[in-house]
């Protein structure tokens, strides 16, 4: 028995050595680092390579985490559902007191144990924190200093106070954009400082931002899954979706031809179907194909140029994408890369839209205002190419077509300047 004892002892010392080693090894202190102007600009870099604007914008957040916590967490009204085992509670973060749980068959447990809330409550502050840690560095209790780091700029972002255990810190590690690849946690509940974490499956979601798909932390061989990552603005889509109905999207997606004229300047001929546009300026028609600008033909004159001159064509494309937007822009909500989200104007709900690709100048944006029947009646410019920021612009004089479809036959702007878009039709 002796010998047992003895035998127990000496694996327990070698247990304790090791673990003494294994911590010695891997700790790491605390870095300094230095607070101030670089250090927020740094983390505003980050911000902006995750489209930070558009997480402000996001209304719902949906993830899980290993599997084991589902969350649907509604951001505008601050309210989270969090299901694990056969538990499914419903915080109010903003009001607690209205907190409440609910059975498997949905009905409302009467006087829940307090405890299953704090539960629940510790598992969203971990959990949603691995999700959007990035885009916490400016919330209330932060510090943000600036680490060298393999001699690059790395983030240090001390948490002060909120969540389960403020005085944690984070340092990011970034990439040649300020997006986090990794970062290195000193926290209270891992004993080891400076474990790092990945932060390299990033998933671009509808809503435009950057979210983690999964984490792996090397020293321990633990992956951290966080589910089918989603992100969505249902309230923005189904603004947007009135504005069509109230502009009869339906038939304008079944007119084939749209004429238009732009200011007096240019006139157009669309064939929307083909998707072949005639587009006159001065004495120069060009029959443009968007989709493939080398069947593009030139006329001068009403007379075909022999050798197509590119520089035309390019030219025609730019004023087709520019000036037939003044005309159905609305009836564009829902084409590819655009960014729906809400708005208040005036205590009223208006639409953000932002375009991420296409176009003449991806990455604009148009905050459109609506009337009582959800027609636009302006909206507000923001095109950094152009230095527009919020620069008004009205949408008016709506007509109804042969198509039955509404378009507008002018525009109006804030200095006094009329843009009328001529005599527009739309038929088959």
């Amino acid at each position: 028995m002796k010998k047992v004892l003895k035998f127990l002892g000496f694996l327990l010392l070698i247990l304790i050595i090791g673990v003494a080693i294994f911590y010695f090894i891997n700790n790491e202190k605390l870095p300094t680092g230095k607070q101030g102007t670089e250090a927020d600009e740094l983390a505003n870099k980050m911000l902006s390579a995750l489209n930070y604007e558009d997480y402000k914008n996001t209304e719902i957040l949906e993830w899980s985490f290993r599997n084991e916590h589902h969350y649907r967490w509604i951001k505008r009204e601050n309210i989270v559902i969090v299901k694990w085992d056969d538990k499914k509670v419903h915080l109010h973060l903003n009001n607690p007191e209205r907190n409440f749980v609910q059975n498997s068959d949905s009905t409302i447990v009467k006087n829940p144990e307090p405890k299953i809330f704090k539960q629940a409550q510790d598992y969203f502050n971990n959990d949603s924190f691995w999700l959007v840690a990035p885009y916490k560095v400016f919330d209330p209790g932060t510090e943000r200093r600036i680490v060298k780091h393999n001699n690059k700029d790395a983030l240090l972002i001390t948490y002060t106070s909120g969540g389960t255990t403020p005085g944690d810190s984070y340092l990011w590690i970034l990439d040649d954009n300020y997006k986090p690849v990794s970062y290195k946690m000193w926290t209270k509940i891992i004993p080891i400082g400076g474990i790092e974490a990945t932060w390299n499956h990033w998933k671009k979601t509808e809503t435009g931002i950057q979210l983690p798909t999964q984490h792996t932390i090397p020293l321990f061989g633990l992956e951290i899954d966080m589910g089918d990552v989603k992100a969505m603005n249902t309230k923005a889509d189904l603004l947007a979706n009135s504005i069509l109905k109230a502009i009869n999207h339906e038939a304008y997606k079944n007119t084939r031809y749209l004429e238009w004229s732009f200011g007096g300047r240019r006139s157009y001929k669309w064939d929307k179907k083909a998707h072949i546009a005639d587009v006159s300026w001065d004495t120069i028609r060009v029959n443009l194909y968007p989709n493939n600008l080398d069947k593009s033909t030139v006329y001068f004159n009403d007379k075909l140029q022999e050798k197509t001159d590119t520089k035309i064509v390019e030219r025609a494309e730019k004023l087709f994408n520019n000036d037939s937007f003044w005309l159905v822009a609305p009836h564009k909500l829902f084409e590819r890369g655009i960014i729906r989200s809400l708005k208040k104007v005036d205590g009223k709900d208006a639409l953000l839209v932002k375009y991420t690709v296409g176009g003449t100048t991806p990455g604009d944006s148009y905050l459109w205002i609506l009337d009582e029947n959800n027609i636009p009646k302006s909206y507000k410019m923001y095109v950094p190419s152009m230095k527009m920021d919020g620069v008004p612009a009205t949408w008016e004089d709506w007509i109804t077509t042969e198509s039955s479809t509404l378009l507008p036959k002018n525009h109006k702007f804030g200095n006094g300047g009329n843009l009328s878009m001529g005599d527009v039709k739309g038929y088959n």
